[in-house]
């Protein structure tokens, strides 16, 4: 159950609403927020928490530009790392890691079943995004930049390059993400929807990447099969990706202003995390409706959920999240390139470990 800081900001500081967002995959706040734990802890203080996800509402433009004060983000890194690369004041107080079924699909009678058999072979390539959300063109194309980096990891890792294959463009399925009369927010934007399943099917490609459990639905639907599975790649360098680590994102101003709420949000996710490791069974329907996938791509996409759920800012995953910035940048998905390090704030997370810590204390008990 959750639990609400014993310290708390004056009443009539706090603000009326706390705002939170993420995309569809599994995520510790997504976790936290099904169970009601996140919404029990401020409920005391009368400070609603609301989700982009379910608002219907205008508001969910800011999943892609983190321009609302009170909002607190956990998401794919395209779309953060380019907010901030546009001068938006945010900060990083937390990366999980979670493995979720990156694969790159192919034809049964394509012959490819490794690596090193997409030598000479046509990789489709999603093209560029066009959305009237100003700025951010580049950034929000999602399935491009998540193919092109899925390619050069799996190409890596047989010593292959970009040199050896053929991209082919297609057009990007969600090209009017954000127009008129479409909620701007995430759910249920399909990432069954999202990947070039039709190229494939009709032979213009000989294979394509895609993501998570809805994808693996429609790959099993449309006959496809697996070539590589890049979570079985032993060196976590050639998954980094779009969600891959996965970041927790803050406007300054509610660090500025209301820290100690940002800390009780964090505190939460926190147990959520736990729950998840102990109690990893119980949480499927959870994960069906956050994924929008089916019990059994869900199984397959998600077995190791448990294992990186938890938010840290340790050496490696920031390393990691660095080589994706820098592969942002170089392939044209930044305006502009900045210190990672300037952009983390460490104190939000720590002052929320050392709160459940204290609440577990035997000697508080």
């Amino acid at each position: 159950m959750a639990t609400t800081l014993d310290r708390s900001p004056a009443a009539d500081t706090l603000p009326a609403e706390i705002w939170f967002t993420r995309c569809p995959v599994p995520t510790a706040t997504g976790i936290a927020y099904k169970l009601g734990w996140l919404s029990e802890a401020f409920a005391a203080d009368g400070i609603a928490l609301r989700t982009l996800q379910e608002s219907g509402s205008e508001l969910g433009r800011h999943h892609y530009d983190h321009r609302l004060p009170t909002l607190i983000r956990e998401g794919g890194n395209m779309l953060s790392i380019a907010a901030r690369a546009q001068g938006e004041p945010t900060r990083l107080v937390g990366l999980t890691w979670i493995e979720e079924s990156q694969l790159i699909l192919t034809r049964p009678d394509t012959g490819i079943r490794s690596a090193a058999d997409l030598k000479g072979r046509r990789l489709a390539l999603p093209g560029w995004s066009r959305n009237d959300i100003p700025a951010h063109v580049r950034g929000t194309s999602i399935a491009r930049g998540m193919s092109l980096h899925g390619y050069k990891g799996v190409l890596a890792s047989a010593g292959l390059s970009f040199d050896d294959v053929e991209l082919v463009e297609v057009a990007d399925r969600l090209r009017n993400i954000g127009g008129s009369g479409r909620d701007l927010g995430p759910r249920r934007s399909g990432l069954g929807r999202l990947w070039p399943i039709e190229a494939l099917v009709a032979g213009k490609v000989d294979a394509i990447y895609v993501k998570g459990a809805s994808a693996l639905d429609g790959a099993r639907a449309a006959g496809l099969v697996v070539a590589v599975d890049l979570d079985a790649l032993p060196d976590r360098r050639f998954r980094v990706n779009n969600g891959t680590p996965r970041p927790i994102t803050v406007h300054q101003s509610l660090i500025d202003d209301h820290f100690d709420l940002l800390v009780r949000f964090l505190a939460v996710t926190l147990r959520a995390a736990d729950h998840v490791a102990a109690e990893p069974g119980r949480l499927r329907q959870i994960l069906e409706f956050e994924t929008e996938g089916s019990p059994e791509a869900v199984d397959r996409a998600y077995g190791r959920l448990h294992e990186g759920l938890h938010p840290t800012l340790d050496t490696e995953r920031l390393e990691l999240l660095d080589q994706q910035k820098k592969f942002l940048f170089t392939y044209g998905f930044l305006d502009a390139d900045f210190a990672l390090e300037d952009w983390v704030d460490r104190r939000p997370l720590d002052a929320a470990l050392a709160l459940n810590a204290s609440q577990n204390s035997p000697a508080l008990a």
